[in-house]
């Protein structure tokens, strides 16, 4: 049974991630907390570092994966003020990048004073690799960084039996699917979508999962998309 900790798990992709982790002793985070979620801002690195101690606390101590789904999306259109503008930068590079990886550094100090390996898995987007839209510069770069930074972790650490991985989720939605189409107009308003419909955050659940727990050690430093083949690489 592992001792794991998933950011941003009050809903959607993340909340789909603790379901599918049923059964390990998991402790989840929101901004606000609530209902045995450890609360804590990631725009701030005070709070961010305070939530992995808290949750070694709630773990007796030992984590042996760590999952950042945390993440914003939030608009930075280029006519916006320069002052707006680059307070928004700044706040998506913090929440989306800056404390994940502080969360990770720890992950790994933890997982070397351990001796016994541990895993990583961080979920950023195919914005990645796709690029996202004229307001959202900073989303893509932040999870281009995301990207990066995971390979780097696992080509340092893999000798040392820490490993890491990456999902990069597409268009994601929560619950009937169909019904969600419905109330955007059909298949045909969303763009190109070979399989006929969005991924569903327990899709992208489960290949959380089996990185977490399954995923061989050969594969550290793997990429994987759950994207419908909406973009491939």
């Amino acid at each position: 049974m592992a001792n794991i900790l998933v950011t941003g798990s009050s809903r959607g992709i993340g909340a789909a991630i603790l379901q599918a982790l049923k059964g390990h002793n998991v402790v989840g985070h929101s901004t606000r907390g609530g209902e045995g979620l450890i609360g804590a801002d990631l725009s701030s690195p005070q709070e961010t570092r305070a939530l992995w101690w808290e949750a070694m606390g709630r773990l007796d101590g030992r984590i042996d994966v760590l999952v950042n789904n945390a993440g914003i999306f939030e608009a930075a259109p280029i006519a916006s003020s320069d002052d707006e503008w680059a307070a928004a930068w700044q706040r998506t590079m913090q929440i989306n990048l800056h404390a994940s990886a502080e969360l990770c550094r720890l992950a790994v100090l933890h997982f070397r004073e351990r001796g016994d390996g541990g895993r990583i898995v961080n979920v950023s987007s195919r914005a990645a690799y796709r690029g996202d839209s004229p307001d959202h510069w900073h989303y893509a770069a932040s999870k281009a960084g995301m990207v990066a930074m995971t390979k780097t972790i696992a080509r340092a650490y893999a000798g040392e039996g820490i490993y890491a991985f990456t999902v990069t989720p597409g268009f994601t939605v929560t619950g009937m699917v169909e019904e969600y189409l419905e109330s955007r107009g059909g298949i045909a308003a969303l763009g190109d979508l070979p399989i006929g419909r969005p991924s569903t955050a327990d899709e992208v659940a489960e290949t959380v999962r089996w990185l977490a727990l399954d995923a061989p050690p050969a594969s550290t430093g793997a990429v994987i998309d759950v994207n419908g083949a909406s973009f491939v690489r």
